[in-house]
């Protein structure tokens, strides 16, 4: 059984899910508790290093996870840095979701610019490749 890991701060979408299982033959996904979620999105910005925050996850992917198991790894950047690290070092197959993305930009009554981004997912390709 091919198991994918996922440390995201939001939900994998259903299309990434059938994209994983057709081209990564994942049968077993595993998603983070709600309480590592919430914090995987808040990483502090204005701390120093991330090394002790991290410790959670680090147990928690220890716990899941299994030699040549894949592990999607998205965030804060120097947070999934680490994590990719951690991933390499452990066996583990980190990967990231790419994606096609668009740019709208409109200017307001104001005088500001109003942007939106419009993203839709690709693949998933791994690091370091």
């Amino acid at each position: 059984m091919v198991s994918m890991t996922v440390l995201l701060n939001h939900t994998i979408s259903d299309q990434q899910k059938s994209n994983a299982t057709e081209n990564l033959n994942i049968s077993k996904f595993t998603l983070l508790p709600p309480d590592l979620k919430k914090k995987w999105g808040n990483i502090p910005p204005n701390v120093e290093g991330v090394d002790n925050f991290l410790l959670p996850f680090k147990q928690w992917v220890e716990n899941k996870t299994q030699k040549n198991d894949y592990i999607l790894i998205q965030g804060d950047f120097g947070a999934t840095f680490l994590m990719v690290q951690f991933a390499f070092e452990k066996k583990l197959i980190p990967v990231y979701a790419t994606s096609e993305r668009k740019a709208f930009e409109s200017v307001q009554e104001d005088g500001a610019v109003k942007m939106e981004h419009l993203f839709k997912f690709c693949r998933f390709r791994r690091y370091g490749m």
